[in-house]
């Protein structure tokens, strides 16, 4: 998938584990590892918006996008 989700990124800048920020964000630390793993097909503005208040960052922080390989990737 070419948009790559670099909270794991964010979590070691800030020294903090999954479980903690899935409390901070009122989500489950499953639902966090998904979403972290880049295996959600979507996610809320409200929880984006909740994940960079409590990372203390801006979406862009949290997710990018990358060109497919042309061969199919």
């Amino acid at each position: 998938m070419p948009i790559v989700v670099d909270i794991d990124v964010m979590l070691a800048k800030r020294k903090m584990s999954v479980g903690e920020l899935a409390g901070r964000v009122r989500i489950t630390p499953a639902n966090l590892a998904v979403l972290k793993n880049g295996r959600a097909k979507a996610v809320r503005f409200t929880t984006l918006a909740m994940l960079c208040e409590a990372l203390e960052c801006q979406p862009g922080d949290l997710l990018r996008w990358e060109a497919e390989d042309a061969a199919g990737g």
